[in-house]
């Protein structure tokens, strides 16, 4: 430890760095200084070591586990550890490192911090329905407050890949379809984990996730192939990286895919042409979990050959498969890689941690008595029960039939109802499921007066070996050895005695998430057998649907009185579901992700291009020779944004400051203005949405494109007018050249309360 001080005042080290500006030249001349020193004296197994990230052995996400971890800390071939926690924990880990190592190289300290840390937010996909910026931001801030107090400086996310296949589970990780939304949540959630700088101890280090395109996975199987073109790739799937970087994010992790024919991990063109040169991103670039070795499978070399390759491709960090610390040095005899490779990779490890404050204290981040203090906090829990609430999506509501009276009986059924594990949904490692509040207990909690009949009703799966496949992770489903007949019957005779039926039902937690594809994305069978049961029963049926991907619910749809569709809502979803079931918070969530009627629909998205042929009927019938399905209408079960309120809305025509706009004029602007009326008997939240549409362009474009919303509150019989300045900025996409360019034209604007429900008015643009 004198030693590491020793260096640390003759260098006259410091940190702090800026999250979201250019650091200053000072700060990165001493920066400079204090990396070329130190690496003067390491050797090429030191440097090396510092390539490699391993696992510590509380969570993994895949099959490989590290070993001999403390030997390996000692002799300087480890430069980071993830899935390790408690600041007693962490510091013993360090000390093996600044104690212990010949150059007293601090290590980092990384986590899957995915929706929350202790407590717990909604997933992902469920908080980007929330489509509020400063919840988002705040969600990621608590994250960050809790991780850091227990010493994690480096959180693996967010994930912005997009996603228009919900067979593929990880789209409950990310933040749906669209890549204006999904920039905006990717800016704001690096501005929550990053904070203003890096010198307060409760910031982590953010990591954006998958680079690049892991969303468009073939068939929606996980890890599989992709394959698109790069107008594609740079309209529609590569913003949310770009906006993320754009705001600061410190790291990246390459993904699993292959692009081009080339796996991400060791993809050229994306890691340095695109990412360093195009980009000019400065930061630290990791592969993911033993996503070098996978390249073996791929096809790409034995194992010494894809590390050389994923290192000269510009990968920085090794996850887990330790092939940069076992085959680099022999690479480098060999001449199949070069000092100067294995040296910038070495540099951008040692940057990370400078930024991060290590070398001025190794044990920043642990610091007992504010693990003690702000973890898991009251004020924690109430914020995340604000956003659960705000997130879950109203999908179905006849004759009023949500909110319900805080009196009465109520039938409480399915095996969700009385789960607290399976309320966290996936990507939740760091969580005490045990902490989460159930269905059960948020009624209990908000209705007090309701008198509660509960029954089972059926298993998540008849097929018990599916069932065991979803019971993992610390979310069992808690099987019921009953037949489906018997659990069925005892729900029917449960829901006869009762005023109103609340079936939770759904997914359960690990259903979605990685390597839980599906190739049927309804409600299990034995589940929809459970509701027809019911609803013969002649009882008002609320289905309060788990999920963390849009499913196929034509059947529910159409006889079902009311659907509210909560995701997974974390620590406090059972009060937040309350919360909305009973009327004291009016649902405000919209889709960021469209629900198709069926699998065969998929990909289904709002931002489809026209084919020369485009349906032209009335969304029912069939049209021969027009682009259409014989057996199913074109048009989703539920369009990108869409979500209904315990009120109603009416939205005016809308109103444009002028019919042109120049682009030889610097900052001028077309304001669209619409005004929204609350019609109904609540008060409510409603998410105005602006779309454009440029009729002619030079490559065919999309049908409508998301270009601005905001969230709005209005009181009973309230109005307000809403405006949104449309730049040429916003009419800019990139051409065949993948320049990014406006074209002058017509344009068509929409606003609305969905992405199908719109009012529309149309501008030019002039050169």
């Amino acid at each position: 430890m004198k030693r590491l001080l020793a260096i640390v005042t003759l260098l006259s080290i410091g940190f702090g760095a800026s999250c979201t500006a250019q650091p200053s030249a000072a700060y990165l001349a001493k920066r400079d200084a204090f990396v070329v020193g130190l690496m003067k004296k390491m050797t090429l197994d030191e440097k090396l070591g510092q390539l490699n990230l391993v696992v510590g052995g509380e969570a993994t996400t895949g099959s490989s586990v590290s070993t001999d971890v403390e030997t390996k800390i000692k002799a300087g071939k480890i430069g980071g550890i993830f899935s390790i926690s408690t600041p007693s924990r962490i510091r013993k880990t360090q000390e093996l490192a600044v104690n212990q190592s010949r150059l007293k190289i601090p290590m980092i300290f990384g986590m899957d911090v995915i929706h929350g840390y202790k407590t717990l937010f909604p997933i992902p996909l469920g908080i980007s329905s929330s489509w509020d910026m400063g919840l988002i931001e705040k969600m990621a801030r608590i994250s960050a407050i809790e991780a850091s107090a227990d010493g994690i400086c480096w959180t693996f996310s967010p994930m912005v890949d997009i996603a228009r296949d919900p067979r593929w589970g990880r789209i409950a990780e990310g933040s749906g379809e669209d890549p204006y939304l999904g920039s905006q949540i990717a800016r704001a959630m690096v501005k929550g984990y990053q904070g203003k700088s890096y010198a307060e101890t409760n910031t982590i280090m953010a990591c954006v996730k998958h680079f690049a395109l892991y969303g468009a996975a073939e068939a929606g199987r996980d890890y599989h192939t992709t394959d698109m073109s790069k107008v594609r790739m740079y309209n529609e799937y590569l913003p949310p990286y770009k906006a993320a970087l754009d705001a600061g994010a410190g790291s990246i992790m390459a993904s699993f895919n292959d692009i081009d024919g080339i796996p991400a991990t060791a993809n050229n063109w994306l890691l340095t042409d695109l990412l360093r040169r195009q980009w000019k991103f400065k930061g630290m670039v990791v592969s993911d979990y033993t996503g070098i070795t996978e390249m073996v499978n791929h096809g790409l070399g034995d194992v010494q050959t894809v590390a050389a390759k994923a290192l000269m491709a510009g990968n920085d960090m090794d996850m887990v498969s330790e092939s940069f610390v076992n085959t680099l040095g022999k690479s480098l005899k060999e001449q199949k890689v070069t000092q100067a490779q294995i040296d910038l990779a070495c540099r951008r490890v040692l940057e990370m941690k400078y930024d991060l404050g290590l070398f001025t204290d190794p044990f920043r981040f642990c610091d007992e008595n504010r693990a003690k203090t702000e973890i898991f906090t009251a004020e924690h829990r109430a914020e995340a029960r604000k956003a659960a609430g705000k997130s879950f999506v109203l999908l179905k509501n006849d004759k009023q039939t949500l909110p319900l009276a805080k009196n009465g009986t109520i039938a409480l059924i399915g095996p969700l109802a009385d789960n607290k594990e399976n309320m966290a949904g996936t990507w939740s490692v760091s969580g005490d499921f045990t902490k989460c509040v159930s269905v059960e207990e948020g009624i209990k909690n908000v209705a007090g007066n309701v008198t509660i009949l509960k029954a089972r009703g059926a298993n998540i799966y008849s097929d018990a070996r599916l069932d065991a496949n979803v019971s993992i992770f610390g979310k069992p489903t808690n099987r019921d050895p009953r037949s489906d007949a018997d659990m069925i019957a005892e729900a029917v005779a449960t829901a006869q005695k009762a005023d109103v039926i609340v079936a939770a039902l759904g997914e359960a937690a690990e259903m979605t998430g990685e390597a839980s594809s599906r190739s049927d994305i309804s409600i299990p069978e034995n589940q929809r057998d459970l509701l027809k049961a019911l609803v013969k029963t002649g009882k008002p049926v609320v289905l309060v649907l788990f999920t963390g991907r849009p499913l196929a619910l034509p059947w529910e749809n159409e006889n079902l009185p009311a659907i509210l569709n909560v995701w997974f809502g974390g620590t406090e979803a059972g009060n937040a579901i309350a919360d909305v079931l009973f009327g004291d918070v009016n649902p405000s969530g919209k889709l960021s992700a469209t629900f198709p009627r069926n699998v065969g629909q998929i990909p289904i998205y709002y931002s489809h291009k026209n084919t020369g042929r485009p349906y032209g009927g009335n969304g029912t019938d069939f049209q021969k020779f027009q682009s259409n399905y014989l057996d199913v209408p074109n048009s989703p079960l539920y369009p990108f944004g869409y979500g209904l309120s315990y009120t109603s809305f009416e939205y005016s025509e809308l109103t444009l400051s002028k019919k042109t706009l120049a682009m030889a004029v610097p900052k001028d602007v077309v304001n669209v203005s619409v005004t929204v009326k609350n019609t109904g008997n609540f008060d409510g939240e409603e998410v105005v949405q602006l779309y454009i549409r440029d009729k002619v362009r030079s490559i065919t474009p999309p049908v409508k494109e998301l270009k601005g919303f905001q969230k709005i509150m209005l009181k009973k019989g309230e109005s307000k007018t809403v405006s949104f300045a449309l730049s040429v900025e916003d009419l800019k996409f990139y051409n065949s050249a993948l320049n990014f360019v406006a074209e002058p034209g017509e344009f068509v604007v929409f606003v609305g309360t969905n992405s199908q429900n719109v009012k529309e008015a149309m501008f030019t643009l002039n050169k």
